[in-house]
């Protein structure tokens, strides 16, 4: 892919392959399989451009935006960031069992409710001034993305862990 500052060319293919996996193919005919879209800041500038890469890491391109995209490389990409980038947003705090931690806390988030561990305070970080990313004690992080706009209720719970 080409790219200056007004324009962008794209000039490769994106297929899935038989595995699922996506396959880049270059304008000249190299063939890259398992190449993965990564965003430089998904949370905090989710618009702003990605890189394909290789499972190496290897950088293979720069898309300034996903609308530079052919509909059907656009398409193959989004599902593929959906699968990587697995950050359920919180909506409310239904409850939390304790306020000492490890504590379970339920809450209902933008793909349905569930329950997870908080092992630690220190598992509750803070973005900007508004925005939390919460890590449970299995590794999965849920999105706060404005812990203001939480009904009174959640933002009770939430501020004994703050």
């Amino acid at each position: 892919m080409n790219a200056d500052s007004s324009t962008t060319t794209i000039d490769f293919r994106l297929s899935r392959a038989a595995s699922g996996g996506l396959v880049f193919t270059t304008a000249g005919g190299d063939v890259h399989e398992g190449v993965l879209p990564v965003r430089p800041f998904p949370i905090s500038a989710p618009d702003e451009g990605f890189s394909l890469v290789t499972s190496a890491g290897r950088e293979l391109a720069w898309v300034g935006r996903l609308s530079d995209l052919p509909a059907d490389a656009r398409s193959l990409v989004e599902e593929a960031l959906l699968t990587r980038e697995f950050l359920p947003e919180i909506r409310r705090l239904v409850s939390v069992s304790s306020f000492a931690t490890p504590s379970t806390w339920t809450v209902e988030t933008d793909r349905g409710p569930t329950a997870f561990v908080l092992a630690g305070e220190d598992d509750i970080r803070r973005m900007t001034t508004s925005m939390l990313l919460v890590s449970d004690a299995n590794g999965v992080q849920y999105l706060v993305r404005d812990h203001r706009s939480l009904d009174r209720a959640s933002r009770k719970l939430l501020d004994r862990f703050l």
